[in-house]
């Protein structure tokens, strides 16, 4: 980073310094209101600015057209001064202003996260990852024998647990394999062993994982779950979604320490990346915790807005889960960077082949297009999902659906219309997250009820994902319904950007760069490109303002301009000019929250989380044993 006056040399400070003790307290706690009503417009009010960055191609993110936007003043109150030509700034430059020459390059919103799990990054990078790689058996098992050793070897025998992240429930070779217990049971070792789906859905566990778990034939699926029997009707191993819960409360968690490092690392690498505000997906007790912890060490440098997760029981009784979710917004309302406000629920599943329980309006095919009798699994109804929309929405609160298949898309859709009709309300601002397939007859339904979607673009490219593991399962006509960006957008509805990292790597300008060519940096081709990519403009505002508002924090953040929380990113290139290629090797030269420098690439502890955030740029979830094979200790944190 370069310091320098317009004309005349400046003292140099440090960025911390230089905000000095107003900017460095931040707005992580102030409400929505509290920006909104800020005075200020156009170039600002005159005063000395904290921090000036000049030289830059601003993104503002505004509507309207007018004049460029070059520079951009920062107060000493964490908002943004003015913004305009360098001529215009610079009036605000003082003896101790900061001064940042941007060489060129995208002043911007920090990119809004409105669906991520950062804690669960944290968490999963204390243990050693298979990172999504496809392998044979022979593979697998070597890799597994691998991290035995390296997890404790003899001294390790019986029974410590050994836990391994990112395994690939379509990346079994040959193409087709299914999971079994007795491919685990053939390991040299008595140890429980239990492979984490990446996908966040499925659980692959050996024998003494069953029995410690006292799983059998006669254990019942329990609420929001399922598992997966074979034709004897004995446990093949497989957990799906809620199943999972029946083996891991059996596996020893990390120290609250460990995790709270851990998380500390995963939040610097998402501020090494921009991201300045997160919605955490997935929220109860322990994550709030957490949080707290964080908080507490001043290790929190993002706006968190905690989405508390509601079971499939809970979802039956909505006075029950609104007392639930009170409690702990009361408890933990007063931990600075936390806004509560939102609720989760999960509707459905996955889509890909084998697990196929995302709920589908008609059935999943065989693999050679003849119908099955299988149309995934839908873990609440349309009239339960809409009583509980509008029981926290009269309270509130907003609803953020887990509704990937076409069917649980619909169900979130009329819940939301029936919580409409029955509160009056029009400005709720429930939400759907991932939209894999909607039914062409959904969308317009989006801007007509006022529903988010939020939705995670990464994943729309060609790979064995969307095609050897779905095209043959659900057919052409369908298919080309995946992740319908443009056709939301054309029918009106507000779009809104997540990563769900770490169900998929954190590589947010590789994100963005594949909702405009669907392809990204990875994938074999583009994804229905012509019809469902997005324009420049339409990606940034949807990772930003489009967020923001999904949010409810317009008011405060996700545009550039006066009287705005300065949550801002310089990065090291003009990503509304260069080619679209370019944007997936996006670096981020600083990001601020609340006008506080979060990430400084210049300083050491910078350096060092852009190293790894660069790493994570340039280490996509490989799809091979040979990207894994020689470093299975691979993780996005260290």
């Amino acid at each position: 980073m370069t310091s320098a006056s317009f004309s005349s040399p400046l003292s140099r400070r440090g960025l911390l310094g230089a905000v000095g003790a107003a900017g460095a307290a931040g707005l992580l706690g102030a409400a929505p209101a509290a920006a909104a009503a800020a005075p200020g417009s156009g170039s600002g009010s005159r005063g000395s600015a904290a921090l000036v960055i000049h030289g830059a191609r601003v993104f503002t993110g505004t509507a309207g057209g007018g004049a460029p936007v070059e520079a951009v003043a920062v107060g000493r109150d964490g908002k943004v001064l003015a913004t305009g030509s360098g001529s215009a700034v610079r009036r605000h430059i003082g003896r101790d202003t900061e001064v940042v020459d941007a060489r060129g390059n995208t002043v911007m919103s920090g990119i809004h996260d409105g669906h991520v799990h950062p804690l669960g990054a944290g968490d999963r990078s204390l243990r050693p990852s298979l990172e999504g790689a496809e392998t044979t058996l022979p593979e697998l098992r070597e890799l597994l024998a691998g991290f035995l050793a390296d997890t404790g070897g003899s001294d390790a025998e019986p029974d410590r647990w050994l836990v391994v992240e990112d395994w690939n429930p379509v990346g079994l070779l040959p193409t087709g394999s299914v999971p079994h217990h007795s491919m685990l049971d053939a390991l040299a070792t008595r140890r429980p062993v239990a492979l984490v789906g990446g996908d966040g859905h499925n659980l692959w566990v050996n024998r003494r994982a069953l029995d410690i778990a006292g799983i059998t034939a006669s254990t019942p699926d329990p609420v929001g779950g399922r598992i997966v029997k074979g034709a004897d009707g004995q446990p093949t191993g497989v957990l799906k979604d809620d199943a999972q819960d029946l083996v891991k409360r059996h596996i020893p968690e990390p120290s609250r320490a460990e995790l709270v490092a851990a998380c500390a690392k995963v939040l610097e690498l998402a501020a090494a990346s921009g991201v300045t505000t997160m919605m955490d997906a997935l929220v109860g007790r322990h994550e709030l915790e957490l949080y707290q912890a964080l908080a507490a060490a001043g290790k929190l440098p993002q706006r968190i807005v905690p989405a508390i997760r509601l079971d499939a029981g809970q979802t039956k009784d909505p006075a029950a889960a609104l007392a639930y979710a009170r409690g702990l917004r009361k408890e933990f309302e007063g931990v600075r960077g936390l806004r509560f406000g939102m609720v989760k629920v999960f509707l459905d599943g996955v889509i890909e082949y084998p697990a196929q329980t995302a709920a589908l309006l008609e059935p999943y095919l065989d693999g050679n297009g003849k119908p099955t009798a299988n149309r995934g699994e839908l873990y609440t109804s349309a009239a339960d999902y809409g009583r509980l929309t509008a029981a926290f929405n009269k309270a509130g609160w907003q609803l953020h659906a887990h509704g990937l298949g076409d069917r649980a898309v619909r169900t979130a859709l009329d819940g939301y219309a029936y919580a409409r009709r029955v509160t009056g309300q029009r400005d709720a601002r429930n939400a759907i997250a991932h939209l894999q397939i909607v039914d062409p007859a959904d969308l317009r339904r989006f801007a007509q009820l006022g529903v988010a979607a939020c939705m995670q673009l990464q994943w729309a490219a060609q790979d064995t994902w969307t095609m050897d593991a779905l095209l043959p399962y659900i057919g052409p006509e369908r298919h080309r319904w995946m992740y319908p960006a443009r056709s939301l957008e054309r029918a009106g509805a507000r779009l809104t950007g997540g990563s769900d990292w770490p169900v998929d790597a954190l590589q947010v300008w590789n994100q963005l760069r594949t909702a405009i060519d669907r392809q990204g940096a990875y994938g074999t081709g583009g994804l229905y490109r012509e019809l469902e990519g997005l324009s420049r403009s339409s990606v940034l505002r949807m990772h930003t303002a489009g967020t923001a508002w999904q949010l409810r924090q317009e008011g405060l953040t996700g545009t550039v301009e006066a009287g705005k929380a300065a949550d801002l990113v310089l990065l090291d290139r003009d990503v509304t000019r260069c080619p679209v290629a370019d944007i997936s090797g996006t670096g981020v030269r600083m990001t601020l929250v609340g006008g506080r420098v979060v990430h400084d690439a210049d300083s050491a502890a910078g350096r060092a989380a852009a190293a790894r955030a660069a790493r994570a740029v340039s280490g996509p979830r490989p799809s091979t044993y040979a990207a894994v094979h020689g470093g299975r200790h691979h993780n996005c944190a260290h």
